[in-house]
């Protein structure tokens, strides 16, 4: 059972400047909560309550000034800061004494991920033991994308960063599950030509050894990247409506925390008065 979750926060965000020169762009907001809250409530559905956020250098506080420690919500969270983005995988390398001799699963955060069945999805995927897993998504432009081809089995047999040939309309998400063994991998990869290390490269050490298998978001579930502003607006939109239509939050960390019996009415009352008078407060006493 995967128990230790990474959240990869970096990045410069420059798509979306100059919004992102004073604000990370995990904390700018998808409707009416931080982007950050989204994949921090994927790993609390997935049950993991011991959590690392990378986040860049100098923007701890402004992290911490949403997010302090996880008590609140019955979870542990840690900070560590990347002084500059070098890949994906460098945060495995980053968090090497938080992921101990633990698997770990991570998630980029700025991907959001909806569906009815999604947590059951989720906890599936922590029992992982060997190997690792990426979340496959239908996408209409695999070129835009980093694509992977499966057998009947699950299992990938190709992998490809934005093929310019067609292969798979198959899109790797943001989303990911690995043994121990990242850590020792992602110190054996070398800079691509961008000077980065590729996640890419990391997934294809593990198909090598015929130990990376997949698990699809299937028809009813999304996942939406937001890595521009119209991607921005498009998700806000996306939560929007559903929200405003079912009259329940996505992505309410102490709802979730409230339902895995985390956390008790105590911390509920001292949420609502952090946050204020607002609707999200509105919402939390409710619960």
């Amino acid at each position: 059972m995967i128990k230790k979750g990474i959240i990869l926060a970096g990045g410069k965000g420059t798509r979306m400047s100059p919004l992102t020169k004073a604000v990370n762009k995990q904390l700018l907001p998808i409707y009416d909560k931080p982007l950050i809250f989204y994949p921090l409530s994927i790993l609390m559905l997935s049950q993991i309550k011991d959590i690392l956020i990378i986040v860049n250098k100098g923007q701890l506080n402004q992290y911490k000034k949403i997010l302090p420690s996880g008590n609140n919500l019955g979870i542990k969270i840690t900070y560590l800061e990347q002084s500059k983005p070098r890949g994906l995988p460098d945060a495995f390398i980053i968090g090497e004494k938080f992921i101990g001799k633990e698997n770990v699963a991570m998630i980029l955060g700025d991907n959001f991920f909806y569906g009815q069945n999604l947590s059951k999805l989720l906890l599936y995927n922590t029992k992982l033991k060997n190997g690792a897993k990426v979340i496959l998504h239908k996408v209409i432009k695999p070129e835009l994308f980093g694509v992977a081809k499966i057998n009947n089995r699950n299992k990938i047999t190709k992998i490809q960063e934005k093929p310019k040939k067609f292969f798979s309309d198959l899109a790797i998400t943001g989303l990911y599950y690995f043994d121990n063994s990242v850590v020792k991998y992602a110190k054996k990869l070398k800079p691509s030509k961008r000077g980065e290390l590729e996640i890419i490269d990391l997934l294809k050490f593990y198909k090598t050894k015929n130990k990376l298998s997949a698990e699809l978001i299937g028809r009813g579930g999304a996942w939406l990247d937001t890595g521009s502003m119209d991607d921005f607006y498009k998700t806000s939109s996306f939560v929007q409506a559903i929200e405003n239509r079912q009259g329940l939050k996505i992505a309410c960390l102490e709802e979730i925390a409230f339902n895995n019996k985390w956390i008790g009415k105590k911390e509920i009352r001292n949420s609502i008065n952090f946050y204020g008078k607002c609707d999200y407060s509105n919402y939390l006493k409710k619960l």
